[in-house]
């Protein structure tokens, strides 16, 4: 019988709910998106105290965390397109010549700079007693899935470990917040589908343009 999903079948990622990635072996996974900083542009006392912090930070962890950092190209496709709209209702042909020199200006401003968008993330993990094969004695063997008591206590245990993980964080001046369900899924989908998952952006019309 044919597979109807050939990928899936390489894919790590077992299920997505209640905002936590649920693996094949059954361990689980919570991601928090992280802010940024620009640390060039701080003194050297700020600096020094970042370092600081980030380190008393990877001190007192007792478990493994995942960085990761994603780039995306920026996608201006829609806005081109409205400024493009705009030109052609241009009754002012002064207005009409500034909307398209505006728009070529900008194409080339973004096919020329290569303009990326960054976001980051921690992934937090926690191996459920479920994946670890224990069983109980006399008991029957569980199904190949995480059962529901199974979940809410490692989904409990998850949760404690991204609060930790996030106020750790904060005393490094970052905010971290956790992925809903949907953006998780939404985040794994861009991963395989980087082209699609190019970021739209839409700045303000500058007044001059419109009549």
């Amino acid at each position: 019988m044919a597979n109807n999903n050939p990928t899936q079948s390489f894919l790590e990622v077992d299920e997505i709910k209640e905002g936590v990635v649920i693996l094949k072996n059954k361990n689980i996974r919570g991601v928090l998106l992280v802010s940024s900083t620009n640390f060039a542009l701080k003194s050297s006392e700020e600096q020094n105290s970042i370092i600081y912090q980030f380190q008393g930070f990877l001190n007192s962890l007792d478990f493994p965390c995942q960085i990761v950092c994603q780039s995306r190209r920026l996608n201006i496709t829609g806005y081109l397109e409205k400024i493009k709209d705009l030109e052609d209702k241009q009754t002012n042909p002064l207005l009409k010549l500034q909307t398209e020199d505006y728009r070529e200006f900008i194409k080339n401003l973004i096919e020329s700079q290569n303009i990326l968008i960054k976001n980051f993330f921690v992934v937090v993990p926690f191996a459920s007693l479920q994946s670890t094969g224990l069983t109980i004695p006399g008991k029957k063997e569980e199904s190949s899935e995480l059962s529901k008591d199974a979940f809410i206590r490692a989904k409990s245990q998850l949760l404690q470990r991204m609060e930790f993980v996030a106020l750790g964080l904060r005393r490094c001046g970052l905010q971290a917040v956790p992925l809903t369900s949907a953006e998780l899924i939404e985040l794994y989908w861009s991963l395989y589908h980087q082209k699609s998952a190019e970021v739209g952006y839409y700045p303000e019309i500058p007044d001059n343009l419109i009549k």
